[in-house]
């Protein structure tokens, strides 16, 4: 009776734990848990209904874990409600809960929004939204039309820096128009005089700023490769630019090289207040107020100070200049102590030299734009370069047209310079420095044309210059692509040929 029992026993045991004993090599398996669904944000979006500032619904683009998308022109993007969908319990942005279609955002900068699931796991993503050409905006509104060069014209001045600069507040301006053959042009480059010094765009503060057209160089880069050249050397100072869009009195009037005015200041050319900021010229450029002389090759426009014929100042620029160029053109001219090195920053007329030699910039021969100072009790510095729109063969009227052969080195102070093997072998140094950066210059030629994809091409929307001749392009192109292109390869082609005949000096 007893074996019976405890047979009973061990069969209901063996049943409860499926006959397997302590020995046993079966273990009971635990029940899984129910699976949670991965959090994501499945879809993105702006709607015009609710979205004042869009004309039309906008869908975002999932790459990866980024939703992309651009509005196509300058509307506000500091307040805007997104609509979303989304797997999970919650979304954050900013440590703030997300609603969608009720939740305002700033999206003025590139945005992450987080996805949670009721477990505890995450997934971010990145929200980008462009607005326009991804370039800052600059508003100007006048009180009358800007039509003349010499008169300013009372305004208000706005800048949107969107990601990369700081904005500026409405504030008093005045404008006028520039430029000599520039100015001809339907799209008008003007200098505009803040009502008090400003930095903008990353650049040294300051009242006066110019806005460039750059109308014939379709690549819209001469002159900002020409200040980066520049600024490999050392010149004391060259001008900055950065690229903008321009709305005056509500009208887009394309992308303009916002750069920094060659004038005297602390931030620009510090001439001190005994200093002289002067410019090689033409009679037929001088303003009627213009204050110049001679010497025995060029004429000399005073830029600053501010002086009248007569003035001891101007007696004394004047003596100056003429008794250095005397010097140069003399027959002792190379005597390290007595000779024209005595007079000059030797490695400032290097580096202007090279700099306008290697962009065979059709003025710097000769004829204008060709800035130098001088500080009582220093010596002449050349510089600083301006003026290369109609540089690096964008040019149909001059040999400066070629990649080969030699240009500013004809100018008379330069080739005098160059019969010095002093001179010559500091040319030569320069020009390998300058040389050995060629792939980053290039490189660095790409990456500015790929930041002005989307403007060049609101741009020629406007101007429609691609295609057609505008004076005074030797070649032009059916596309901003080939446009760069051909600036790369002149570019190349001229240090190749540079590389040579500098050796041979």
């Amino acid at each position: 009776m007893r074996f019976e029992t405890v047979t009973s026993l061990a069969i209901v045991t063996c049943a409860i734990a499926a006959c397997g004993g302590s020995g046993s090599s079966q273990q009971t398996q635990p029940i899984e848990p129910e699976l949670r669904p991965q959090p994501v944000l499945k879809s993105f979006s702006l709607l015009a209904s609710n979205n004042a500032e869009l004309e039309t619904d906008l869908e975002f683009n999932l790459v990866g874990s980024t939703f992309s998308a651009r509005i196509p022109d300058d509307a506000s993007v500091e307040s805007l409600v997104p609509t979303f969908t989304f797997e999970g319990s919650r979304v954050v942005s900013s440590g703030v809960t997300q609603i969608s279609g009720e939740t305002r955002q700033d999206f003025t900068q590139i945005l992450t929004y987080q996805v949670s699931n009721q477990v505890g796991a995450t997934k971010s993503y990145s929200v980008d939204l462009n607005r326009f050409t991804g370039l800052p905006i600059i508003y100007l509104t006048t009180d009358e039309p800007v039509t003349s060069k010499e008169e300013y014209v009372n305004g208000k001045f706005r800048l949107d820096g969107w990601r990369n600069y700081e904005s500026v507040d409405e504030m008093e301006m005045k404008i006028r128009g520039r430029g000599n053959s520039t100015w001809a042009h339907p799209k008008k480059p003007y200098q505009i005089k803040l009502d008090s010094k400003r930095s903008l765009l990353g650049m040294e503060e300051d009242k006066k700023w110019l806005l460039l057209a750059e109308y014939s160089d379709k690549s819209l880069l001469r002159n900002h490769l020409a200040f980066y050249l520049s600024s490999r050397t050392t010149l004391r100072w060259t001008p900055s630019g950065r690229f903008a869009e321009v709305f005056m009195n509500g009208k887009h009037d394309g992308v303009y090289h916002v750069t920094e005015k060659v004038e005297e200041g602390s931030n620009r050319v510090n001439i001190g207040e005994t200093g002289f900021l002067l410019e090689i010229d033409q009679p037929d450029r001088l303003d009627p107020d213009d204050v110049f002389f001679r010497t025995s090759t060029y004429l000399v426009n005073v830029k600053e100070p501010s002086l009248d014929y007569g003035d001891p100042e101007f007696e004394q620029i004047r003596q100056h200049i003429n008794e250095f160029e005397d010097v140069l053109l003399g027959e002792s001219f190379k005597d390290p102590v007595n000779g024209y090195a005595a007079y000059i920053d030797v490695d400032s007329f290097v580096d202007w030299f090279l700099v306008n030699e290697i962009a065979k910039n059709v003025d710097a021969q000769w004829y204008s734009s060709i800035f130098l100072h001088y500080v009582p009790g220093d010596k002449i510095h050349m510089g600083p370069i301006w003026d290369f729109d109609l540089g690096f063969g964008n040019v149909d009227y001059a040999d400066a047209t070629y990649p080969e052969r030699w240009w500013v080195r004809w100018n008379t102070w330069i080739s005098r310079m160059l019969e010095d093997p002093a001179f010559v072998l500091k040319v030569k140094e320069r020009f390998a420095s300058l040389n050995a950066q060629r792939p980053d210059t290039i490189k660095n030629i790409r990456t500015w044309s790929d930041a002005l994809n989307l403007a060049q091409a609101q741009n020629d929307s406007i101007w429609q210059t691609l295609g057609r001749y505008v004076w005074p392009n030797p070649i032009f192109h059916d596309t901003y692509e080939q446009e760069v292109e051909h600036l790369v390869d002149w570019f190349d082609t001229r240090m190749d040929w540079l590389a040579e005949a500098i050796a041979d000096l």
